[in-house]
């Protein structure tokens, strides 16, 4: 049995995650701070199956709370932290740089030397296909330039990307970065598009529709992202000396056109769409190039767009 430290584990991804490594077999100790991002309930919801478990410890603590995080790591040998919390979402980013900044950078920072401190010497972090920025370079692959972040979210993410090789370097900690790719699925948090959209569309509302429709994401499905953590986990107990790059996406686009026209043939209705310019900090393309978590890690995807926005309104229906 190992210990596994998640941050941000009653999240969307996170509670997946936990339910998961429980399954396995895996004592998770969670930590999740509930905050107001969106409404705290939520994610009671998420880790409703789970919370009673006794392979399962709840911590509801801010992960820059230094005496707390202490407190977290002395109370038990951990094999391995999976830092999963942030601050999401590029246009709130903007609207809030300094809190974002102070969640995804001082926060990661505490983290990493929590696992200094106590000898732990394997440390996943979560980071994003953000810091991609713009670039021409398709499909993004893990060895390109990512230095012209075009959102405070994405540069908090890099910033967290180079705090960790630093840890590395210096302490010997391996480190696995994850730059996911526009995660979806059952508990998608509500201010997400496939959510939102989802709800107004039921609801006879118009969409906010940005842009012309020709925007690509490439959108991956909740449970291969898991897969792909708990494949960076085995990954880490194998090797030493790691400091590695991983991208998890689908390697494949969805177009915001195919986006909603592929909810509106899973819930049976026409969106009414308002037409708005694009936002600033939205970037045109995701795309992931995931040779290298196939080589490394196993890593393989396997739930196509249409089933798994199928899933995700059994799920929303059902709520």
């Amino acid at each position: 049995m190992k210990t596994l430290l998640v941050t941000g584990g009653a999240g969307f991804v996170g509670s997946h995650l936990c339910e998961k490594l429980i399954s396995l077999g895996n004592k998770v100790i969670c930590i999740d701070h509930f905050d107001n991002f969106y409404d705290p309930s939520i994610k009671e919801q998420n880790i409703k199956n789970i919370i009673a478990n006794p392979l399962f410890t709840l911590y509801r603590y801010d992960i820059r709370d230094e005496k707390k995080m202490e407190e977290v790591f002395s109370s038990t040998n951990i094999d391995c932290v999976i830092h999963l919390a942030a601050m999401a979402g590029v246009r709130p980013s903007i609207q809030n740089p300094l809190l974002y900044e102070d969640v995804n950078v001082r926060g990661t920072n505490v983290l990493l030397e929590q696992a200094k401190n106590h000898h732990i010497k394997k440390f996943i972090f979560a980071s994003s296909s953000s810091v991609y920025g713009n670039s021409d370079l398709v499909p993004f692959h893990e060895k390109q330039v990512v230095d012209f972040a075009i959102s405070p979210y994405a540069a908090t993410k890099k910033a967290g990307e180079v705090i960790c090789h630093v840890y590395h370097h210096l302490y010997q900690l391996d480190v696995a970065i994850l730059r996911l790719f526009t995660v979806y699925g059952p508990r998608q948090r509500p201010d997400l598009a496939i959510h939102k959209f989802t709800q107004m569309i039921q609801n006879d509302e118009p969409i906010p529709f940005f842009g012309d429709g020709s925007t690509e994401r490439d959108y991956t499905y909740v449970d291969d992202i898991v897969h792909g953590i708990i494949m960076s986990v085995a990954y880490l107990e194998k090797n030493q000396n790691v400091y590695e790059i991983f991208n998890l996406g689908e390697n494949q686009t969805i177009s915001l056109s195919q986006m909603v026209e592929t909810i509106e043939k899973a819930v049976g209705k026409k969106a009414k769409k308002k037409m708005c310019p694009m936002q600033p900090g939205d970037v045109f393309r995701t795309y992931a190039n995931i040779d290298k978590a196939k080589k490394y890690l196993g890593y393989q995807p396997s739930t196509q767009f249409q089933k798994g926005i199928e899933n995700f309104i059994d799920w929303f229906s059902s709520n």
